[in-house]
């Protein structure tokens, strides 16, 4: 295995444990439902299974809505980014290191999907009104740092171009 490949898999394999880990911790110590104050009422814990993806959006499908859009689609679409950053070999490890924050994000909330039957989300921030998150987990961190990482990437690449 190519050192690059090794890379890809180490971040992949990091992400998902980071996730899982922190599941497993809120799982077996925060009871469902619950809040705790981590810094005021700015940052705070949960224990909430969400059955839909994003801010719960899809929770309300069918079943066979439910597997084939929240199971099946990102399942498939994973694969295929993967393959993609294993082939595509000229990748700027900007790019490189978003794709896989955004496989293991997604990798680990379809396990939670797959083992569980909906994904454990457990952190909140409000900063007042409008500026707050819907609750969320280290998973959905990796896909937005991933996300993040593809944009400073792509002004890169524009910003070499000229």
């Amino acid at each position: 295995m190519s050192s690059r490949n090794i890379l890809i898999t180490g971040l992949i394999i990091l992400n998902i444990a980071l996730d899982q880990i922190s599941k497993f911790i809120v799982r077996a110590e925060v009871a469902k439902g619950s809040v705790s104050e981590i810094i005021g009422d700015v940052f705070t814990l949960h224990n909430v299974e969400n059955e839909g993806a994003f801010l719960g959006m899809g929770s309300d499908f069918s079943p066979g809505l439910r597997i084939a859009l929240l199971l099946i689609l990102p399942i498939l679409v994973l694969a295929f980014v993967l393959r993609h950053i294993i082939k595509e070999k000229t990748m700027d490890n900007m790019t490189l290191v978003g794709f896989c924050c955004i496989i293991g994000g997604g990798i680990a909330n379809v396990y939670d999907r797959i083992v569980y039957g909906s994904v454990t989300d457990f952190l909140h921030l409000d900063f007042g009104g409008f500026l707050r998150t819907g609750i969320f987990n280290i998973a959905d961190v990796s896909v937005m740092v991933g996300m993040g990482c593809l944009i400073v990437g792509s002004f890169k690449k524009k910003k070499e171009a000229k």
